[in-house]
């Protein structure tokens, strides 16, 4: 059940205390790719979990900003800090407590916000009336997640397989031709970058050319197995605190 689209009679008719709230960002992703590329693969991947449960589940609308202040060199791009993010985050997930649906697994799709969204998911366990857990669809895709770049071919095969129509094809080779192969300039386990700006040319990590829409498909599909079984594990949960076991 999507709440965007539901009214509030069919919201309290809901007989569930499971929920997923996707999370992306605003920013840049190359030439080829929208500023909304985190938000779209969050929304897909959470949709198409949420269809795969065997169960009900609700579907919370997306957090559309969030923490990128790496990708500020780059017109368009969006950012909060990650205090305002998390208490952003823990806030709306407090909302949905308030209805019933305290099991809220985080679909995200923007792997700035990983750091803050651990961080936030264990506050809210340990100290709010809600279960939290962070899930980045990118992590949950097997082999496919050693190529996960930025703007790269994970992300532009889900676009061309959910919205094929924001991939400016046009623009591919350039978005090729400026990219840089890894994420960061490294020296002794550290990297030394902390904008995206110093390390490529156009914002692009990775061939966006070796994501297809076929390859997209498989991702969703991969993504929505492993949310799925997310879901049916925080359904069975034990919630009650350690000490009091």
């Amino acid at each position: 059940m999507h709440l965007s689209d539901r009214t509030w009679t069919d919201a309290a008719d809901a007989e569930t205390d499971l929920a997923v709230l996707p999370v992306g960002s605003t920013e840049q992703h190359g030439p080829h790719a929208p500023l909304g590329t985190d938000v779209l693969t969050a929304e897909a991947v959470a949709d198409a979990g949420a269809e795969r449960y065997d169960g009900e589940v609700v579907v919370a609308p997306a957090i559309p900003v969030g923490v990128a202040e790496e990708h500020r060199q780059f017109s368009g791009t969006l950012w909060v800090s990650e205090e305002t993010f998390r208490s952003y985050v823990r806030e709306t997930v407090a909302s949905l407590a308030a209805h019933g649906w305290d099991r809220v697994v985080l679909v995200n799709g923007h792997g700035g916000n990983v750091a803050a969204l651990r961080e936030v998911a264990g506050r809210i366990v340990r100290r709010d009336d809600a279960y939290a857990v962070p899930f980045t669809w990118f992590e949950s895709v097997g082999e496919h997640a050693a190529d996960m770049g930025h703007g790269g071919p994970l992300e532009t095969a889900v676009l061309r397989a959910v919205a094929p129509e924001l991939v400016r094809e046009d623009r591919v080779e350039d978005a090729r031709e400026g990219a840089s192969d890894g994420w960061g300039e490294w020296q002794s386990g550290v990297n030394l970058a902390f904008d995206s700006a110093e390390f490529t040319e156009n914002g692009v990590v990775g061939d966006p050319e070796a994501g297809d829409a076929e390859r997209g498909d498989e991702l969703l599909e991969l993504g929505a197995d492993a949310l799925a079984a997310l879901l049916d594990a925080i359904e069975e949960r034990d919630l009650s605190r350690p000490d009091r076991r």
